[in-house]
């Protein structure tokens, strides 16, 4: 009975102590910035680690493109079907946080009817979301205090954060991108 339970502590322990397996060099989980979400809670990307991420940069208050961006997301989500929410996150990101506070996220997810299990907004300071959009070559400038131009971009991530497709314009391709995400949901 002895050797039994030294047999299981010594596999236990030795099953603890795997290390987990490196990131990938282009993984969008190499940027290690704090993000709060639509509920007030601090996160990292890596929080995302294990899903397949959809991302979008957009701010709330936009009455242009942001709308046309956010609607295609949602058509995504249609086209990809329902799915385990385990398996995929739909990220918006956005690019005005000092207007896009947790209340505000939070009414555009449920204005827009996203469920919270699949769907979630984070916003971080200047200089972090400055960051994430450089790696996901998102280009966006201030142009007044209530307006930016920017990138209408989505992109798709592997489980492990390597983009894997990335769509640029709207109302294109929505059929391609939501492939793209059931290809990646089935890796």
């Amino acid at each position: 009975m002895k050797k039994l339970f030294y047999l299981l502590t010594a596999l236990v322990l030795f099953s603890c102590s795997k290390n987990p397996e490196p990131l990938k060099p282009d993984s969008i989980y190499n940027v290690d910035s704090e993000w709060e979400n639509q509920n007030g809670e601090k996160l990292s990307l890596i929080n995302f680690k294990g899903k397949v991420v959809v991302t979008a940069m957009i701010f709330t208050s936009c009455k242009t493109a942001c709308p046309k961006l956010t609607a295609e997301m949602r058509n995504i989500s249609r086209k990809v079907g329902k799915v385990n929410p385990d398996e995929i996150q739909y990220v918006l990101i956005s690019i005005d946080p000092e207007t896009d506070t947790p209340e505000v996220m939070k009414a555009y997810l449920k204005t827009n009817q996203f469920d919270e299990k699949e769907w979630t907004f984070i916003r971080s300071n200047e200089n972090d979301t400055r960051e994430l959009a450089n790696v996901m070559a998102i280009k966006y400038k201030e142009i007044s205090p209530i307006e930016f131009s920017h990138s209408n971009i989505i992109t798709v991530y592997t489980k492990d954060g390597t983009m894997a497709f990335q769509k640029e314009g709207l109302d294109e391709n929505i059929e391609v991108t939501a492939e793209e995400i059931k290809k990646q949901i089935e890796l």
